[in-house]
């Protein structure tokens, strides 16, 4: 999975019918990293760095303000399983969990530095590394 993605950080949150995370890393001196959009279209967990749980909808306005405390935050670790459970952990202990939804598209990975990803309805049946 997308591995370019550790050690970017997110550099804006936004949310509307949608929650998104602009995600950034450069490699100083080597013109190549990540400028990369994370675009979550169906209900996911966060796991905030005080180790509580939200249960999230996109469209739901003032109850997407956890997210806001991804900001400025570094990704420490991606993963994708079975039929494209995405997670993302940070570095204050933050993490962040979308699983695939049965009928619509749950997320998408797209931008510069990385292939673009969607987990499709009902997900994914194999990944690429």
């Amino acid at each position: 999975m997308p591995t370019p993605l550790v050690g970017s950080v997110v550099e804006r949150t936004a949310f509307d019918h949608q929650v998104r995370l602009s995600l950034r890393t450069s490699i100083e001196g080597e013109g190549r990293g990540v400028d990369v959009e994370l675009i979550v279209e169906t209900p996911f967990l966060l796991h905030d760095a005080g180790g509580g749980w939200h249960e999230l909808k996109p469209r739901t306005g003032a109850h997407l303000a956890p997210v806001l405390d991804l900001f400025g935050q570094l990704i420490t670790a991606v993963d994708v399983q079975g039929r494209g459970t995405l997670t993302i952990d940070f570095r204050n202990g933050a993490g962040l969990r979308v699983g695939p939804d049965p009928q619509f598209e749950s997320w998408h990975l797209i931008g510069l530095g990385i292939t673009p990803v969607t987990a499709g309805p009902g997900g994914e049946e194999r990944w690429e590394s």
